[in-house]
């Protein structure tokens, strides 16, 4: 059997044996939860609450700041401590809200959906944008947004992102696992929305056990299949995805619907049932705790502003001295000098390494052989891209076509050389975009 793939891609080292095999176990938080007000891409939201107000879990305390944002709910009942400058995973200072748990868990009251049948698109659409649900695979892009395509007549694909490439992360594979039929019905709560797509979920081949099980559960929807892809980095990239499945391709100037395509991550499509057909907010995630140093790698099921230093403890600490700490997978997560950080939307892995092999490496010349041509999933040439970017020359980082790079890490990963190819055009495209947002 031929399984959907595309052109490009490596094999890391997956990891994924550390945790996979840990089904996911409730952590119940501290006293001190945070929530940053910027947890999806777009305007931040805004504070509805003050210092001292009383809360309950659910209830929403930053409403959305914009057409693209997300507003933020508690997840805990407790009492608003304060509202300060934080820094969040990816080591930036944000606006967040401190609230004091009180550890009785008390809830708001939710409305839950008679069925899916009674709801209009409107309703569907504005349960998602109440409950807060954003791009929980990484991005943090606001669903509701993604669901309201120009035309969604257009749409005649729905992806459920299940490939879970990133190497060490289980999360996804735990939810397919535990929980397929949220997965389900979250995507027939999508696919209410477009009444010329059908829905694919994408699981890469390395989870059989998902892929049976799934495929029994959806063989008499006509609406729902499951596309079985091949085990290969980075297969779950938004592009990467959209070629594989509906053999179309996107570049940085389209969205995916132009291509008739809506890609949504399993832990947003859960997200959105929840929301849609319980009336529940984002208030936790799965998040995977692993890697060489930690004592006792596992999936937990964490409340949105949990420190990520108590997932750490509850996953038995440190069994040595970690050298590098990721928010996220080795491939595109970010380093962390500080783990006391929170947990927020889009957070799904603390991978703890012993040994910190990057740092380690001593960049050489380019010896060009081609290798990160040959595993550039963007079909582009990595080494001169990242020449361009090291002498600042952006007219030509621009004209061969720099901006089209996913910052997937395939290059710097391939490269003998050691060069830190894609760090150095994630800097680049920063400047570049950073110089299209100044008044002219």
């Amino acid at each position: 059997m031929a399984f959907l793939t595309f052109r490009g891609g490596v094999h890391p080292y997956d990891g994924k044996e550390l945790s996979k095999e840990k089904p996911v176990r409730e952590f119940l938080p501290g006293k001190e939860l945070v929530y940053p007000l910027s947890q999806h891409i777009g305007a931040p939201a805004q504070p509805v609450v003050k210092k001292g107000d009383y809360v309950l879990a659910g209830q929403k305390i930053a409403e959305m700041g914009g057409f693209v944002s997300a507003p933020v709910h508690a997840s805990v009942s407790g009492t608003v401590k304060e509202i300060k400058k934080v820094r969040n995973n990816v080591g930036a200072m944000v606006d967040a809200i401190v609230i004091e748990n009180d550890e009785k868990y008390e809830t708001a009251e939710f409305q839950p959906a008679q069925s899916l049948e009674s709801l209009t698109k409107e309703e569907i659409i504005a349960r998602i944008k109440e409950g807060g649900v954003v791009g929980m695979g990484g991005a943090g892009f606001p669903t509701h947004v993604k669901l309201s395509p120009k035309e969604p007549d257009k749409i005649e694909y729905v992806l459920v992102n299940g490939a879970e490439c990133e190497p060490y992360l289980t999360s996804d594979y735990r939810r397919m696992l535990e929980q397929p039929e949220w997965i389900i019905n979250g995507l027939k709560c999508i696919l209410k929305l477009f009444d010329n797509a059908k829905g694919y979920i994408c699981i890469e081949d390395n989870k059989p056990d998902c892929i049976a099980k799934i495929s029994e559960l959806v063989k008499d929807e006509p609406r729902i299949e499951v596309s079985t892809l091949k085990t290969k980095y980075p297969q779950g990239a938004e592009r990467c995805l959209i070629a594989a499945v509906s053999g179309r391709e996107i570049n940085s100037s389209m969205l995916p619907a132009d291509a008739g395509c809506v890609v949504d991550n399993v832990d947003t499509v859960c997200a959105v049932y929840r929301a849609v057909m319980k009336g529940e907010p984002v208030m936790d995630r799965i998040v995977t705790i692993t890697g060489d140093a930690v004592a006792e790698p596992c999936n937990l099921k964490a409340r949105t502003g949990t420190s990520f230093a108590e997932l750490l403890e509850a996953a038995g600490g440190l069994k040595q001295p970690a050298e590098k700490m990721i928010s996220g997978g080795p491939m595109m997560g970010f380093a962390m000098f500080d783990y006391h950080v929170p947990v927020v939307k889009t957070s799904s892995a603390l991978l703890c390494m012993t040994k910190d092999e990057v740092s380690a490496q001593e960049p050489a010349a380019c010896i060009n052989c081609g290798r990160c041509v040959t595993a550039c999933p963007a079909r582009l040439v990595p080494s001169r891209l990242a020449t361009y970017s090291e002498n600042g020359r952006e007219e030509m980082f621009v004209k061969y076509h720099g901006m089209e790079c996913v910052e997937c890490g395939c290059c710097s990963f391939v490269c003998p050389a050691k060069r830190p190819l894609t760090q150095s055009m994630r800097s680049m495209r920063k400047m570049v975009l950073a110089n299209r947002r100044k008044p002219k």
